[in-house]
């Protein structure tokens, strides 16, 4: 095994054994709070709005809403798609689930559209029926023919850790499992610099940055048995922790 493989292994085993911290993930304010035929619509809507800012504080702020009987109506594509801007707007505000009044609205309601328009039930549990649950053709569609209907969740970083969460919290089993690739985000980025298997041009954070990484991690793993998606948390948990020795 080389050196390299054996650090990932090490790190993944950090993770496994409480290590890194993170024995509470964010997305796990959803966990007996949310109805299970409505996370998929939950977890999809709320990562929609580009996840720039801090995911404890986006998840709580999920959960207040969901809870709100006035305002829980915005998880719904069907709902969403039947109301007016403006409702969605004091909706998407009141818990602070949307900051930006004009931008986040639209991308709701453009993403809830996009799901109600894709899938013969009207949510995402349709759509990845629809697709028999198949990351390629889930592709084809969120990003290729439908792209301008999901924005940034389309993108490379969100798309594939969307499928991570949503194979985490809901009963979803993906087929062409591989095709998650890791989800770089600032500290995934940091990470992978770390470790020796990009240098630190990545930090920049670029799309090309990004992609690079992700690529990187592809041909990394080739071989190894460790999907790249099932090292992100790890990695993230690494950073955020400031980057603890590696075990032996």
């Amino acid at each position: 095994m080389n050196t390299f493989i054996k650090n990932v292994n090490s790190l993944m085993k950090m993770h496994s054994d409480g290590i890194l911290g993170g024995e509470i993930m964010p997305e796990d304010v959803l966990i007996d709070v949310v109805k299970e035929d409505e996370l998929m619509d939950v977890i999809t809507l709320a990562m929609a709005l580009n996840y720039q800012r801090n995911a404890y504080t986006l998840w709580k702020s999920v959960v207040q809403a969901y809870q709100d009987p006035v305002t829980n109506w915005i998880f719904s594509p069907t709902l969403v798609v039947n109301r007016n801007i403006d409702e969605l707007r004091e909706a998407l505000l009141l818990h602070r689930v949307g900051l930006q009044p004009n931008r986040h609205p639209v991308i709701w309601h453009r993403v809830a559209k996009g799901i109600f328009e894709s899938s013969d039930k009207g949510n995402v549990e349709g759509l990845i029926k629809c697709v028999h649950s198949d990351i390629a053709l889930l592709k084809e569609i969120m990003q290729g023919d439908r792209k301008s209907d999901f924005p940034y969740l389309s993108g490379p970083k969100i798309f594939n850790y969307w499928l991570y969460v949503l194979e985490t919290y809901t009963n979803v089993s993906w087929k062409s499992r591989e095709l998650i690739t890791i989800a770089p985000d600032t500290h995934v980025l940091k990470a992978t610099v770390k470790l020796g298997l990009c240098s630190e041009e990545v930090l920049n954070g670029g799309a090309d940055d990004r992609q690079t990484v992700a690529t990187a991690w592809e041909i990394a793993l080739a071989g190894s048995g460790i999907a790249p998606i099932d090292v992100h948390t790890p990695l993230w948990l690494w950073s955020r922790a400031g980057f603890p020795p590696l075990m032996d």
